[in-house]
């Protein structure tokens, strides 16, 4: 068993983007980025599929050509090779846990 403590585990950046693996296995990798507001994941592709939760504050998420406007608790699910990205909002910081999963 492990147990993630998200609290102790944020870590934010004036000039980048916070990029913590949390977990990584062959089945299953875990990743938490945090942002500060403004700042952007540029929207990318990737052959998994993924999972992104907010975990904390405010921003638009991008899966495609639609943007989600996306708060707490809220949960994107992206198919692979599907561009997405995501921006924290302008008063906000955005902390999004992303879960990505081979494809069989």
């Amino acid at each position: 068993m492990e147990i993630l403590d998200l609290n102790k585990l944020m870590k934010f950046y004036p000039d980048r983007i916070g990029r913590e693996m949390l977990s990584e296995k062959p089945e299953m990798r875990i990743a938490l980025m945090c942002l500060e507001p403004g700042q952007e994941l540029t929207p990318h592709k990737a052959p998994l599929r993924l999972m992104m939760y907010v975990v904390e504050g405010k921003g638009t998420v991008k899966v495609g050509e639609e943007e989600i406007e996306a708060g707490e608790k809220t949960c994107v699910l992206c198919d692979p090779l599907v561009p997405h990205g995501f921006k924290a909002d302008k008063g906000s910081r955005f902390v999004v846990m992303a879960v990505v999963t081979p494809v069989d």
